[in-house]
Order: C-alpha cells, then sequence, then structure tokens
C-alpha cells in the first residue's frame, strides 16, 4: 500500500494507476487524512471453482433428502429420524 498527498499524486498520477494496475492499493491524503483510495478492479476470487463444485453438490444433494421427504412428516418424527442417522 503507498499513500501519496493530493499534489504528489495529481503531478504521478500516471505512474499510481500503473501501480493500481499491478495489483497494489493508493491512498491519497490531504492534509495527512486519506480522501481517497485506489483499488485494482480485478482481485482474485474468494471462492475456487472446486470450492463452487463442491458447495452445489452439497446442494444438490440437500435437495434429493427434501424431495425424499413426505408431507405427513411429521417434525417429531423428522427429528427422530435425523437423529437415527447420525
Amino acid at each position: 500500500m503507498q499513500s501519496v498527498g493530493i499534489y504528489e499524486a495529481k503531478t504521478r498520477f500516471s505512474a499510481l494507476i500503473e501501480l493500481v494496475e499491478q495489483g497494489e492499493e493508493v491512498r491519497i491524503t490531504r492534509h495527512g487524512k486519506e480522501v481517497v483510495r485506489m483499488l485494482p478492479v480485478r482481485r482474485k476470487p474468494v471462492i475456487t471453482d472446486e470450492q463452487i463444485a463442491r458447495e452445489l453438490e452439497q446442494i444438490s444433494a440437500l435437495q434429493q433428502t427434501v424431495k425424499g421427504l413426505k408431507a405427513t412428516d411429521s417434525v417429531a418424527n423428522l427429528r427422530h429420524t435425523g437423529r437415527s442417522q447420525a
């Protein structure tokens, strides 16, 4: 992270943009107080494709379980069934 004053940011704007494009965060200050934060637009994904696939599989499995339930099943019966499977 780099912090620069407004005047310096004005004179080095292109260079600061290049830093941001390379993934660096740039903060612009006025009288020592941050007034602007420049961040790269493209960031690494927080979740990977493999994690997404795993989550979708779990959702699908849960949907299949829910589809297998009968409308007449009581909460107590469902609770008992869940406990006996655990």
